[in-house]
């Protein structure tokens, strides 16, 4: 796996933002008392709660794109689209967290990068079968 490092440093930080957002919700149960299995109540709780699943729907996408990337392209490529996906999911977080209206433009730019890597990884592959 040396051939990725810098693909692996963007894989560990999307694993913390994952880790990050279900503490969230863990301390958003505690501070506004949603017991589980409750997935409604207080809407911060709520907020929390979207975060940290809207989050993970998007890395199940990003991730493959993310290494299909690094393994037929570019490590360095892969890595810093990945940087920008996970900077987009930050600011989507932060801003869901202020105001749920506000979180468009976050959204997009992590959707963009999640584009990009699926160009990056497709390019690659294709000029694998073509060559």
């Amino acid at each position: 796996m040396t051939a990725w490092p810098l693909t692996s440093v963007i894989t560990l930080l999307m694993v913390l933002l994952l880790l990050g957002t279900g503490m969230g919700v863990a301390r958003a149960r505690g501070r506004y008392s949603i017991h589980a299995p409750a997935v409604t109540g207080h809407p911060m709780f709520e907020r929390a709660y979207r975060i940290q699943m809207n989050t993970l729907e998007n890395t199940v996408l990003t991730l493959p794109l993310l290494w299909l990337a690094a393994a037929w392209g570019q490590d360095l490529w892969a890595a810093a689209t990945g940087a920008v996906w996970l900077l987009g999911r930050l600011w989507y977080a932060q801003a869901y967290l202020a105001d749920p209206a506000g979180r468009g433009p976050a959204f997009g730019l992590a959707l963009l990068a999640s584009g990009a890597l699926g160009l990056q990884a497709a390019w690659g592959v294709g000029r694998q079968l073509l060559a």
